[in-house]
């Protein structure tokens, strides 16, 4: 092997990490980068998609998916509000147990496009984890470009390293959000419809009545979407223009914390605000408040 040879392909196998690596500091990732990068042994590939899909006889899966539970694993079930921000030990527990090492490469996706995808970013994004993203489309675009599809979820084969280091400026508790609502200095951006932002639309939770936190703004989460991919990134600018000033701290809402993270990572697509999620969102807000209903075995 002559020596030019032996340095032109080290040079490549260096260009080809730091492409890697590159492509990740953008936190969603297309169909084509993810099939190009399949066998990459740092690669973890987490579907979150609904337990519907997942249980499905004739489910389809992108090659060397595992199957995690967003609600069981990386979630404080003791907590009385759903889906509620992990603490540092479960973080820890749950990643490793999926095979996530410190410097593996995390890409979520999920079957309905963007949905419950953006969640892992965000956990994993809050937790220090800097090599994760979202896959743009998710299973839908991956099937609609003919790409390889398994019907079996793979197993771990050993228990990660990951270290979780918390971003506590990343989340705002009940007491923050309130005396933000009183006296603003951040912009809360509401991720629900419009009609359970403005209590016209009931809420999914029975016992919840819809409305508002005062001086939030409504951005339903479909607003940033098309067809299961997330908008052009001109469309998001347009979009977060008409709400957002420079100079403002953003603070994200939705229902229980999941649909939030949907227009959290929109806008970390395109602009440099400070951003943090009320992770407890509207059903905090609403117990805390005694803005429930009376329902039927109460």
């Amino acid at each position: 092997m002559s020596r030019a040879f032996f340095v032109f392909n080290i040079f490549f196998d260096w260009i080809s990490f730091d492409y890697i690596r590159d492509m990740l500091n953008k936190p969603v990732v297309s169909v084509s980068w993810l099939r190009d990068n399949l066998s990459n042994p740092d690669l973890v590939i987490l579907d979150a998609s609904t337990s519907s899909h997942a249980e499905k006889e004739d489910k389809r899966l992108i090659p060397n998916s595992l199957r995690i539970d967003l609600k069981k694993d990386f979630s404080d079930t003791s907590s009385e509000f759903p889906n509620t921000f992990p603490s540092k030990d479960l973080m820890n527990e749950s990643a490793r147990k999926y095979g996530v090492n410190s410097d593996s490469i995390v890409v979520g996706y999920d079957d309905n496009g963007i949905y419950t995808s953006p969640r892992i970013w965000w956990l994993f994004k809050t937790f220090g984890h800097k090599n994760v993203a979202v896959l743009d489309g998710g299973l839908p675009a991956w099937v609609d470009a003919n790409a390889p599809v398994e019907q079996i979820y793979k197993r771990t084969e050993e228990e990660g390293d990951f270290q979780a280091v918390l971003n506590e400026n990343a989340l705002k508790s009940y007491d923050e959000v309130l005396q933000n609502s009183s006296s603003p200095e951040s912009l809360l951006l509401d991720a629900r419809s419009k009609g359970r932002f403005e209590g016209t639309s009931l809420e999914p939770r029975a016992s919840l009545q819809s409305g508002s936190i005062p001086n939030s703004c409504s951005l339903a989460y479909t607003e940033v979407l098309a067809n299961g991919h997330f908008k052009s990134e001109d469309d998001l600018k347009r979009i977060f223009s008409e709400l957002v000033n420079e100079d403002d701290d953003l603070i994200f809402s939705c229902g229980s914390g999941i649909t939030a993270c949907i227009i959290l990572l929109a806008a970390e697509l395109v602009i440099e605000n400070k951003k943090s999620l009320f992770d407890g969102s509207w059903t905090e807000w609403a117990i805390k408040q005694n803005l429930t209903i009376e329902t039927d075995g109460q």
